[in-house]
């Protein structure tokens, strides 16, 4: 009797350990991912997130979307590894890191993308030069306007009729900050702007109004508003394809980041290097183009594989 039980027990062990051996592989990758940033990223990091759990059970991405303005001081306090932001760190953000760890932060490119001026879809109106947009939308006037731009009318436009209602991202939002450095030449905004935490509620705004104009990401778009071409100085127009975007031809063309809270020397932490190879993937940079971002050019994902230590292809 002895004997059986033993011999029972004995294949007990041996199917518990072919039952356990696979899901052991299968979640070789574990952990939880926290990440705090960009607004605009939220979509795309989700769906990253998403993929990553696909191949890897046992990872699981945490997004806290508060702006990219909330990015720099997580990651220099330690609440966060990751930082997904639609604008680069500034000096002081890149020094105060810095100052905190003895080495700067690790930046990736992630995606590309452009800040579009948009108007109701049946507004009539094509294109814009910088200086108008900057004149439109502050008071300063830095890009060389010669006069402030309040009404439709200046415009030379017959309809709408009236002010020009102005929609916009509110002061946490990388969207907002790069606007304002870009377009506003360093200017500062108009105080009657309506400021609002994500582009999804700018486009809600202007769709749902003719006589209003706003600034939102490329992906954003919808039916009820329209993009507009902006000029150069010597009138020649640029509208915010992918192909322009890409090469940075469109002006307002912008990169999104991921910042990594990496010390040198070090290779990513398992969890961390699975989500960059996932960024930087072919399905990865899919995923860019199917929720209305601008992938980046193959020399460039090439070039951060091969700095991150990653195997070409993702």
């Amino acid at each position: 009797m002895p004997t059986i039980a033993k011999r029972w027990r004995s294949r007990l062990v041996g199917m518990v350990l072919a039952a356990w051996l696979p899901l052991a592989s299968a979640d070789e990758v574990v952990g939880t991912l926290g990440a705090i940033g960009s607004d605009t990223l939220a979509g795309l990091m989700l769906r990253w997130g998403e993929q990553l759990t696909e191949r890897h059970p046992g990872v699981r991405l945490q997004l806290q979307a508060s702006g990219s303005a909330s990015a720099p001081p997580a990651l220099s306090a330690g609440t966060t590894r990751l930082g997904p932001m639609s604008r680069p760190m500034t000096s002081e953000e890149w020094r105060r890191f810095t100052e905190r760890y003895g080495y700067p932060p690790t930046e990736i490119e992630i995606a590309r993308d452009a800040l579009v001026v948009v108007v109701h879809r049946h507004n009539p109106l094509a294109s814009l030069s910088l200086a108008t947009v900057d004149a439109i939308f502050s008071d300063t006037r830095r890009c060389g306007s010669s006069h402030d731009i309040t009404h439709w009318r200046q415009l030379g436009i017959d309809r709408p009729v009236g002010r020009i209602e102005l929609q916009g991202r509110n002061a946490a939002s990388g969207t907002h900050d790069l606007f304002r450095r870009r377009a506003l030449c360093d200017g500062y905004f108009r105080v009657r702007i309506d400021e609002h935490p994500g582009s999804a509620a700018v486009v809600e705004a202007v769709a749902s109004s003719w006589s209003a104009m706003g600034y939102a990401g490329l992906n954003h778009l919808t039916p009820g508003i329209r993009a507009l071409a902006l000029r150069d100085d010597e009138g020649y127009e640029v509208a915010p394809q992918p192909a322009k975007v890409r090469s940075g031809a469109y002006p307002l063309a912008r990169t999104l980041y991921l910042y990594i809270n990496l010390p040198p020397g070090e290779a990513l932490p398992t969890p961390e290097r699975a989500l960059v190879e996932q960024i930087l993937s072919a399905e990865g940079q899919a995923t860019v183009a199917e929720l209305g971002f601008v992938t980046l050019p193959e020399a460039t994902l090439i070039r951060q594989r091969r700095q991150l230590g990653l195997e070409d292809g993702g």
